[in-house]
């Protein structure tokens, strides 16, 4: 059948339409983005403000639209740290549903990071040993470790790309970012993953470590170029070594300059020092020489949990039939 996947993020809201059935390999057929992010929709107290909202019923509406174009059965919609974190999320979710017909689940960080782990494990296989998966959004982290297919451990943190962007950079990454502005991220974001990696150690130690993404896709192709453009690597893995090397380059750019490189989109390159700066301190901290990059993440993995019907799968009004788009 015929399936979508809606994923309301901090950056896009995102509709993957693919060809699936229980047992078998899932097959993109389309994909449908806004670059909304939301999490600039956030008014001083912290609830998405009256336009934001307005911007994502539109955005909502037109993915369900889309759906509906490519012959979508049913939708699994889904949001994480944007709607999670809003002071309103409640009023948000009620107007979304009033004004399309689609009911949100709000996923705790814990959850995505699970589902992101499912979705590695079964691209990777048993065969690939005890993994650990490194997802850096656009409003969180998701760190998740283990041998089966739910992890031993989950963890969530504050440390999205988009996130330390606006807190960390006065131009909000589109100016080459203060000395200062750098320093001050980089001690925050190595202490909290220091935090974390206790909690961590609890999974044993792992054979594969698995990034999941656009920030780690981003990163591995930048990092698999050299200065001039030349191919140096393989941009199917990160290796710190070369992230290492790129990382005072990305510090020396604005957005403009990055949004040059091999990999990195217009609206994404804002963010790429950030989100660089956590997959380091990630990689160093844990002690990680590479992160091999999986094609699928959260996505893949509500569309496996939603075919596996485990005991904690989602209630069913979570899944919605496509109607016809209201005017």
């Amino acid at each position: 059948m015929r399936l979508g996947v809606l994923d309301v993020g901090s950056n896009t809201v995102h509709l993957l339409v693919v060809d699936a059935r229980p047992g078998a390999r899932p097959l993109p057929a389309a994909s449908h983005k806004s670059e909304l992010h939301l999490a600039e929709h956030l008014g001083p107290s912290g609830d998405v403000t009256d336009s934001g909202t307005r911007a994502l019923v539109t955005a909502v509406r037109d993915a369900m639209s889309a759906a509906a174009d490519h012959g979508v059965e049913q939708v699994l919609p889904f949001a994480t740290s944007a709607v999670r974190e809003a002071g309103n999320a409640e009023a948000v979710l009620a107007e979304v549903a009033d004004r399309t017909g689609v009911v949100l689940h709000v996923l705790s960080g814990e959850r995505e990071a699970a589902l992101t782990f499912l979705a590695a494990r079964r691209w990777y296989g048993w065969s690939a040993g005890r993994l650990v998966v490194l997802d850096i959004g656009g409003g969180s982290l998701e760190i998740a470790a283990g041998q089966d297919e739910a992890p031993d451990v989950a963890l969530s943190a504050p440390l999205g790309a988009g996130r330390l962007t606006r807190e960390a950079f006065a131009a909000a990454g589109q100016a080459v970012a203060a000395d200062d502005e750098i320093a001050a991220l980089r001690l925050r974001v190595r202490r909290d993953v220091a935090r974390l990696a206790p909690e961590l150690s609890r999974a044993g130690p792992w054979d594969r470590t698995v990034g999941t993404s656009k920030t780690f896709r981003s990163l591995a192709r930048v990092a698999a170029h050299d200065s001039d453009g030349r191919v140096t690597g393989d941009v199917g893995v990160l290796e710190r070594a070369a992230l290492h090397a790129w990382v005072p380059r990305l510090a020396r750019m604005d957005a403009a300059g990055r949004s040059r490189l091999q990999g990195v989109t217009l609206n994404r390159a804002p963010q790429l020092l950030a989100g660089a700066l956590v997959a380091e301190a990630l990689m160093d901290l844990l002690d990680v020489p590479a992160v091999a990059i999986c094609p699928w993440a959260l996505r893949e993995g509500v569309l496996l949990h939603h075919f596996d019907a485990l005991p904690d799968a989602r209630p069913p009004s979570t899944i919605v039939a496509v109607p016809p788009v209201p005017a």
